[in-house]
């Protein structure tokens, strides 16, 4: 149920933290994996991970704010593995600041990287997930979706924007075969958080004490729900959004 042998992934952002534990997910589930992300020596260094798992896997790299370098990086995919089965829109940045002093340029950065580039890909790769039989969206969203922080208002508006577009995906593409589902990933412990941290003080206090797991999370964690979403277990389910938060979101 959960095998995905023969079936190909492909994961934007998979070269580090959450994208490559999502990667690491789908590569020991069985499936191949194409990772993409901006920076090739990191790509590199992914591929050597997955294939010391045992996984056929590649790179390519992507600039997921432009059309065109997302349209190659669907294409390359198709190309190298011969068809794509699961698309991972994991690619995403934050630029923390306050909403009155936000500078629009940042804004723009912020909605073309998280949002408008899952459309992008998500469309590029529709012909090839309904063409395969097994088509797979897993978009990463965030728990700022749920609720607000005062210095993330482009972040909680793109993640917000994430989780709505995979509901609409999901009714649009379900007669194709396809399902379209959502992660709301709670605090990680990534490159990402850790300069947060630095940022606020506070914050690993704060996360501790409201996660009932009583730890951070790890890129680990998210191993299974992509093997999960990007198999037939999953068959019946799109259109939701899943935390993966250690129950942070829900402990008020």
């Amino acid at each position: 149920m959960f095998d995905l042998k023969g079936r190909v992934g492909l994961v934007t952002g998979g070269n580090g933290g959450i994208g490559l534990g999502l990667a690491r997910g789908l590569a020991k589930a069985g499936a191949a994996v194409m990772v993409a992300g901006r920076n090739a020596e990191k790509n590199d260094a992914a591929v050597a991970e997955l294939r010391a798992l045992g996984a056929e896997a590649d790179a390519v790299v992507v600039d997921v704010t432009e059309e065109a370098s997302v349209n190659a990086m669907v294409t390359a995919t198709a190309k190298r593995f011969g068809r794509l089965d699961i698309l991972v829109n994991n690619a995403g940045i934050n630029i923390r600041n306050k909403p009155e002093v936000y500078e629009l340029a940042d804004w723009h950065k912020v909605i073309a990287t998280n949002l408008t580039s899952a459309m992008l890909a998500s469309k590029a790769a529709h012909p090839h997930l309904k063409a395969g039989g097994h088509g797979r969206v897993i978009n990463n969203g965030s728990m700022l979706s749920i609720f607000g922080l005062p210095f993330h208002a482009a972040y909680g508006a793109s993640k917000g924007g994430v989780v709505q577009m995979t509901k609409s995906m999901a009714v649009a593409w379900g007669p194709d075969g396809i399902t379209v589902n959502c992660l709301l990933p709670g605090w990680i412990d990534t490159d990402l958080t850790r300069k947060a941290r630095t940022d606020m003080p506070a914050l690993n206090d704060n996360v501790m004490a409201r996660t009932p797991k009583g730890r951070w999370g790890d890129p680990k964690d998210f191993e299974g729900i992509a093997a999960f979403l990007g198999s037939d277990a999953s068959a019946f389910i799109t259109g939701v959004a899943i935390p993966v938060d250690g129950g942070f979101s829900v402990n008020g």
